[in-house]
């Protein structure tokens, strides 16, 4: 926990400001003149991983030795409890002529204080990803490390964030991976989870922000729109991988046994493709899982990533590519239940099609960043 530290000296004369945490600047307060015993405090905030923090305000009346009063929280407002926002012009109001203790004298000190929000933490289902080099078959790939969800994203997960299950005919029941969803639509899911959970999200949309709510009506009719949309992949928000984080993962990362299929390389341990599968999707989980313990990466659904479609793949090394910066066509990988065998394969990549496109062999599986060193 980072503990933020802002120090409010007041006297018969006015304030006094000491400030000690350097997360916090720019503070100005200041009692109104109106008779209304009514105090104004201004800050601005900046948590470097871009956590929510939250602000607390006490009171001492031994002058500053212990903070032992507690303002009641039906009189303050504004920018005061959990959930605060990095930012500037934040802005604390405090009824304090409606409080049992009054602020005469010389001895009243003010704390205000900030405790860094952690992201909740990683679901057990997540694997971590540790980072490394690898060779796509075209240049070697230097990647950091990330977490990665060891399933494909399941219905019951999807309907939980989004309030409906798209899924139907192939498979349904809350173990099942969801289908029957766009590009645009794991975008929105991985979104709105961040924003559930407190976490700041990755995506952003022209200059309406990361609120999927706040996103113009039709922001997901037209597949053009995706140019519109941005990522921040320092991020601690629910993403999509990357093709390449997708294919290190397939691989079996640092710990890869270079096998062909995610795992195996007999096809039919590993995957639910077509000559196994009878024609549907399978629960997650119930084929042999890869080096990092990573299922259905090969076979099941195609599964959505980041990067737009481009034919080749750069020549040069690169260190965390995010595929090029234009194109039509997003990329999905691993293949599904009524593919061939050979498209398994970890190295296998297909034009998964528009951002606005449906298919019932495709869903997705979301990654996080890790804590870098």
């Amino acid at each position: 926990m980072k503990r933020l530290l802002l120090l409010l000296f007041i006297s018969a004369a006015g304030f006094c400001l000491a400030q000690t945490a350097p997360m916090v600047s720019n503070v100005t307060a200041a009692q109104r003149l109106d008779g209304s015993r009514i105090v104004d405090i201004w800050y601005d905030l900046w948590d470097a991983d871009g956590d929510l923090c939250e602000i607390e305000l006490k009171v001492s009346v031994n002058g500053g030795v212990s903070f032992d009063l507690n303002p009641s929280s039906g009189l303050l407002s504004g920018d005061i409890g959990p959930d605060v926002a990095s930012g500037t012009g934040k802005h604390i109001v405090w009824n304090a002529g409606g409080e049992a203790f009054r602020l005469d004298g010389d001895q009243f000190r003010f704390k205000v204080s900030a405790e860094d929000e952690p992201s909740p933490g990683i679901p057990s289902n997540f694997i971590l990803v540790e980072g490394g080099t690898f060779h796509n078959g075209t240049s070697n790939i230097t990647l950091s490390s990330f977490y990665l969800d060891r399933y494909e994203l399941t219905q019951a997960g999807y309907e939980q964030i989004m309030k409906e299950n798209p899924s139907h005919d192939y498979g349904v029941g809350p173990s099942y991976p969801v289908y029957r969803v766009s590009w645009f639509d794991a975008i929105e899911y991985c979104n709105r989870r961040s924003i559930q959970e407190g976490i700041t999200p990755c995506y952003s949309y022209g200059n309406y922000g990361a609120d999927p709510d706040s996103w113009p009506t039709g922001w997901n009719a037209n597949y053009q729109n995706q140019n519109f949309l941005n990522c921040n992949w320092s991020a601690p928000g629910y993403r999509l991988p990357s093709e390449m984080e997708w294919m290190f993962a397939a691989k079996g990362g640092n710990q890869s046994l270079n096998f062909i299929y995610s795992g195996s390389n007999d096809v039919d341990l590993v995957a639910w493709y077509n000559e196994n599968s009878g024609g549907v999707a399978h629960i997650v989980g119930l084929k042999v899982p890869n080096e990092l313990g990573f299922h259905d990466m090969s076979g099941n659904l195609w599964e959505w990533v980041w990067d737009f479609y481009f034919a080749t793949y750069p020549t040069s090394d690169q260190t965390n590519p995010h595929g090029p910066d234009y194109g039509t066509c997003r990329v999905n990988r691993g293949s599904c239940f009524h593919g061939q065998g050979s498209f398994c394969a970890v190295t296998f990549r297909n034009i998964g099609g528009l951002a606005t496109d449906i298919y019932y062999g495709v869903g997705f599986r979301v990654c996080r960043n890790a804590p870098q060193d």
